[in-house]
């Protein structure tokens, strides 16, 4: 790759222009917002123009309800020969964009599993997606060439490709980013009826449970929002679940209650649950720290 065009110069946006520039890809910065681009630009990400000719790859680095719309554009006025996204929903957009007309065969969908609370190209790192999964999710009419470029793209960024279904993308972020950030989002809003006395007693558990709630509220918004129904299942298990360690401590709080009875099963059942759940998370990471250290 020698060319390529990053479309939307946020942290994501720019931190892939980063990446791709420190290996010198001449990479171009385009945005509806100029100062946006300029910034980027300033921080070494490459060149706030429109290219000349087709670049080799654009990325489109916008929110999943404008990722069609985007595409579309751009295709028209052919910035590059082959596309990507990095849009945290994949089924949408993959439907907006055939309803649109976009051109499906030089366009592979793509989701690098990075981020930061942060945002904006002022908190883009050159490294975001270094060792980092990246996953890839070519349509029906994706062509061979299209998904050779967005592989390359995720190489020299330093992540590490994964193939997947649009569905089944979605189903699984929404488990594992999307149902998190929400349940992170409605705990930090009970502190906003918290007293000044009970806020000093925040410690690093709570800190970590609401740290991604400091994302930005309306992009938020528009990626759950896209991956609406996942989203709403997996929050339906957990209110289901919830409901159940409710009932098991207002049993616990009725002093008639007896010890080691049903709630302080239930109790422990939930905590047990989540204890060995957490594990899987740990087992599912060792794999990939096995192959880092043996490159």
């Amino acid at each position: 790759m020698r060319s390529a065009a990053v479309i939307g110069t946020g942290l994501i946006g720019t931190s892939v222009a980063l990446a791709l520039t420190g290996h010198g890809v001449t990479t171009y910065l385009l945005d509806r917002d100029p100062e946006a681009a300029r910034t980027a630009a300033a921080l070494g990400a490459g060149l706030a123009a429109t290219p000349r000719a087709p670049v080799d790859l654009a990325v489109v680095a916008v929110p999943p309800a404008h990722t069609a719309s985007v595409l579309k554009e751009y295709q028209q006025r052919m910035v590059a020969r082959f596309f990507t996204d990095v849009a945290s929903v994949k089924t949408r957009p993959l439907m907006d964009a055939a309803s649109a007309g976009c051109d499906l065969t030089a366009y592979v969908g793509g989701h690098p599993m990075a981020g930061r609370e942060l945002s904006g190209p002022l908190a883009a790192r050159a490294d975001l997606f270094q060792g980092r999964t990246w996953v890839l999710t070519p349509s029906a009419f994706s062509r061979a060439e299209a998904l050779h470029h967005a592989t390359e793209l995720i190489e020299l960024c330093g992540g590490r490709p994964v193939i997947m279904g649009h569905a089944e993308h979605d189903r699984a972020v929404a488990l594992t980013s999307h149902a998190p950030h929400m349940m992170a989002s409605l705990l930090a809003g009970r502190l906003l009826g918290a007293e000044t006395a009970q806020l000093r007693l925040v410690g690093k558990g709570l800190r970590d449970a609401t740290r991604i709630a400091a994302g930005d509220a309306a992009l938020w918004a528009d990626i759950i929002g896209s991956n609406a129904g996942p989203v709403a299942r997996v929050l339906a298990q957990l209110a289901e679940e919830l409901g159940a360690v409710v009932a098991a401590l207002r049993e616990l709080d009725d002093s008639a209650a007896r010890p080691g009875g049903k709630g302080a099963a239930d109790l422990l059942a939930a905590l047990a649950r989540g204890e060995e759940g957490r594990s899987r998370i740990v087992a599912a990471e060792r794999p990939a720290d096995a192959a880092r250290a043996a490159r």
